[in-house]
């Protein structure tokens, strides 16, 4: 089959890869018929690549059809059309049980510290190839599937891999008060899906991006923008009476703007050998923080700040002293898909389209032309806001 593989830091490739197999029982494959490109593909391309080995296939939002499933599997049949959580957990687990799905016990990476095993997504998350390619071998699939019906095109139901729980999660944990303020910052798939969520339940959603494009399709769906400024703090008090936002998302992240020192030396890590570079990036990574040093200023005292954008750094400086003295509330981690599905399901199937999942996708390809499109994306060019990658339309 055809896959796109990680080769080196900025260089992904399209290749012929064997197909998979059914390795366990409880696995099944999948023709895949749709994959986005996630902004946290780009820390992979950008900064992750100490814990890659050339040859790993990317890709954490597929869906498709299945093709074969194992002989333990009782919930999936050959010509089931589903979508794929990028979290690979059991559902039974002590965790799992408590709406935990990204801290799955049976799926721990302990190797590395790390939370449930994840599609494509690096040594850090068990090494698992991913769904940029045109099939997908599925681990314990009676649970990690998300059944959708036949007819609606799959861009109504895409997202539900990722980006739409990951966006409604960020929200919960935001703790916005009925009639509230919410500030987002960062307009890319997860932060346009925060801001409408952010509308669709009653609040006031301010929202700040740098680039143009982002800011206008948000503006579509009725919420206020801002570009991102030196003074962007004090206009967004001076917008909610002096004391900022009852809640901020920070939907940006590790390669935020800003903090050109912190970028040099994550460039810098990269030039290290992959055995030294991943002790650096393990316990001296450094994040650049500019969102979330922004989003504790912008929060109201006794507001909440939920971090949905991914961070790796475990040698970051956090400003304690003004956490504490402000009462903030935080809130963050890794989506637990499966909690949020009972949710948004209804939300993606609904005619009306309330969350806009069909005015997000700037550019549809085959997965021929995911290279050039990972540069066009990292770079934010030609409109580039979201990616589906078509690897199968047979």
């Amino acid at each position: 089959m055809k896959a796109l593989t990680w080769q080196k830091k900025r260089t992904v490739t399209v290749e012929e890869v064997p197909d998979p197999v059914i390795r366990e029982p409880e696995d099944a494959i999948i023709r895949v018929t749709s994959s986005a490109i996630c902004g946290s593909d780009l820390h992979l391309y950008e900064l992750l690549g100490p814990f890659i080995d050339r040859g790993d296939i990317l890709g954490h939002e597929p869906m498709g059809v299945v093709v074969e499933v194992g002989s333990a599997v009782t919930k999936l049949r050959v010509g089931d059309r589903v979508v794929i959580p990028f979290n690979i957990s059991c559902g039974e687990c002590f965790l799992c049980r408590r709406g935990l799905q990204s801290q799955c016990e049976t799926t721990q990476v302990r190797e590395y510290g790390s939370g449930a095993a994840l599609f494509g997504y690096t040594k850090l998350y068990g090494q698992v190839p991913g769904g940029q390619a045109e099939y997908l071998r599925v681990p314990l699939a009676d649970y990690n599937h998300i059944p959708v019906g036949p007819d609606l095109p799959d861009e109504r139901y895409l997202f539900l891999s990722d980006i739409l729980p990951t966006a409604w999660q960020g929200v919960e944990y935001a703790q916005v008060p009925e009639g509230g303020t919410l500030t987002v910052m960062g307009l890319g798939p997860v932060g346009q899906f925060v801001s409408r969520i952010g509308r669709l339940r009653g609040y006031r959603v301010l929202a700040v991006d740098p680039v143009l494009e982002r800011r206008e399709m948000a503006e579509r769906h009725g919420i206020e923008t801002f570009d991102l400024t030196d003074t962007i703090v004090e206009e967004l008090r001076d917008l909610t009476e002096g004391r900022g936002a009852d809640s901020v998302v920070d939907a940006v992240g590790l390669e935020a703007h800003g903090n050109g020192g912190v970028a040099f030396m994550q460039r810098a890590v990269g030039l290290l050998p992959d055995a030294a570079a991943r002790q650096v990036l393990d316990k001296a990574g450094i994040d650049r923080l500019a969102a979330v040093y922004a989003s504790i200023d912008a929060v109201r005292r006794g507001g909440t700040v939920s971090l949905s954008g991914v961070y790796a750094g475990d040698a970051d400086i956090m400003p304690m002293k003004t956490l504490f003295d402000k009462q903030i509330t935080l809130r963050m981690g890794q989506c637990n898909v499966k909690r949020w599905v009972d949710d948004l399901l209804p939300l993606v199937e609904d005619v009306s389209d309330p969350l806009g999942v069909m005015d997000l996708t700037t550019h549809h390809a085959p997965l021929e032309d995911a290279p050039a499109l990972y540069s066009t994306f990292r770079k934010k060019e030609d409109g580039c806001i979201k990616v589906v990658l078509h690897p199968s339309t047979a």
